[in-house]
């Protein structure tokens, strides 16, 4: 039977939902329709209002040789740091499913990295991989120049990567052990009895009965390195060098406060709102209906 609950007092309800309403309004709906109102319009050269010019300030990013090698870099940091971090949190939530001694104290122990902050993260990774200290300046001494992050930008940008995977595993951790510990054990029992060994009972068996969990994962990962890159890359590269980690999220940044080319930055911003939305379609109406199992 459905229940429902019933309100004698009709504002009642309303007064309950204001704080969020009031939240989601100021802070999503009033910018994304200032970032719409920008991204349709130009701003006079002297001030004094803004123009409509339509979908000028769409063509002309998308005329952009730089800016199409910026969604290129960022979907390939996107799937670098999606993998990287999805295999690191598979493998360890594999090793903590298991009834040995210590278990408990590494499946809180790997959650851990999810409660740093992504600028602090990024400062403590900029130090550890630099090239005058630690391990990597070691390194550097027997052979000089193998590792220069502030001059080769695959260095800086395999950095930042490494760094927002780490930042992930946390969160996908959680995630693959409940789903692993959602599994009957007499499954794995029955393959080990059967001769399957570990990482074979992993590909077999575990891995497709948790593949709602993975595609779960997957792309919110996607969306996370989408958006959320901006805090590691301008504490640790500011984009450098020469623009060989300007991601899409943090290209919007440079134009919009460094260029103060708000139209252009507001019309990449609804680029990137649209790629969200279209991920998060994906994942809710395709992804999810497609999983079976035979």
């Amino acid at each position: 039977m459905e229940r429902r609950a019933f309100y004698r007092n009709g504002t009642l309800p309303w007064l309950l939902l204001a704080p969020q309403l009031l939240l989601v309004l100021v802070f999503f709906y009033w910018p994304t329709s200032q970032a719409l109102y920008w991204a349709f319009t130009l701003e006079q050269a002297w001030g004094g209002g803004n123009t409509w010019v339509g979908f000028a300030n769409f063509l002309a990013i998308f005329r952009d040789s730089q800016y199409w090698a910026t969604v290129g870099r960022s979907a390939f940091y996107a799937i670098c740091a999606t993998g990287l971090s999805m295999a690191i949190a598979l493998m360890l939530a594999m090793f903590v499913d298991r009834a040995l001694k210590g278990t408990r104290i590494f499946q809180s122990v790997f959650v851990w990295p999810y409660a740093i902050a992504a600028p602090a993260a990024g400062v403590a990774f900029r130090f550890i991989f630099s090239p005058e200290a630690g391990l990597i300046g070691s390194i550097n001494d027997i052979w000089p120049g193998i590792w220069s992050p502030a001059t080769n930008g695959w260095h800086a940008l395999g950095m930042v990567i490494v760094c927002h995977a780490w930042l992930g595993i946390g969160y996908n951790f959680i995630f693959f052990l409940a789903a692993l510990q959602m599994i009957p054990k007499s499954i794995s029992e029955a393959g080990a009895m059967d001769g399957a060994r570990p990482f074979q009972r992993m590909l077999d068996l575990q891995l497709p009965l948790i593949a709602p969990t993975v595609f779960f994962l997957m792309i919110m990962n996607l969306i996370s390195s989408f958006t959320d890159s901006f805090g590691l890359i301008d504490t640790m590269t500011e984009g450098g060098p020469i623009g060989a980690t300007e991601v899409m999220v943090y290209n919007i940044y440079i134009d919009g406060f460094k260029g103060l080319d708000y139209s252009g930055a507001a019309a990449q911003s609804i680029v990137l709102m649209v790629l969200v939305i279209a991920l998060t379609f994906v994942q809710f109406r395709w992804v999810e209906k497609r999983v079976h199992y035979s």
